[in-house]
C-alpha cells in the first residue's frame, strides 16, 4: 500500500512520501538533493537532442520547467517546485509524462502498427531500460 496520499496544489511532500511515491510509480527515478532526477542514457549526440527536446516540449505543455544536464550520451533531468521549495504533485506528473514519452516503444510495448526502431546499432538512439 502506498505511504503517501495526493497533495492540494503545491503542498510539498516528505523524504519518506518520496521515495515511497518513486518506488511504486518511477523505479528509475531517484530522490537527490531535493530534487526529483532520472538519467537517460543515449548513443550519442543525435539522440540526446531528440530527448532534450521532447522534454522541453513536455515541460513548456506543462508549464513546469525542469533543469537539464546535457551530455554527448546522456540528459539528466532534475525536477523540484522552486514556489514550493520542494517536490509537489507538479514535479510526480510531468516525471510520468516524460517517462512515458521517452519510454514509449511502439511495437514491443503494445499491439502497434508502428515498428519501432530497429535492433541495429546504427538506429538505436536511446537505451531503453
Amino acid at each position: 500500500m502506498a505511504q503517501w496520499r495526493k497533495k492540494e496544489k503545491d503542498e510539498t511532500y516528505s523524504e519518506e512520501e518520496i521515495n515511497a511515491r518513486l518506488k511504486e510509480e518511477l523505479p528509475e527515478w531517484k530522490f537527490e538533493n531535493g530534487w526529483i532526477r532520472r538519467k537517460y542514457k543515449t548513443s550519442g549526440w543525435k539522440a540526446t537532442l531528440m530527448v532534450v527536446n521532447t522534454v522541453g516540449h513536455l515541460a513548456e505543455a506543462a508549464w513546469h520547467h525542469p533543469d537539464l544536464t546535457v551530455s554527448y550520451a546522456f540528459v539528466i533531468v532534475k525536477l523540484v517546485n522552486h514556489a514550493a521549495k520542494g517536490v509537489t504533485d507538479k514535479d510526480f506528473e510531468l516525471a510520468k509524462k516524460i517517462e512515458e514519452v521517452i519510454q514509449w516503444q511502439p511495437g514491443i510495448e503494445e499491439d502497434s502498427a508502428l515498428d519501432g526502431t530497429p535492433d541495429d546499432a546504427r538506429f538505436k538512439y536511446i537505451k531503453y531500460d
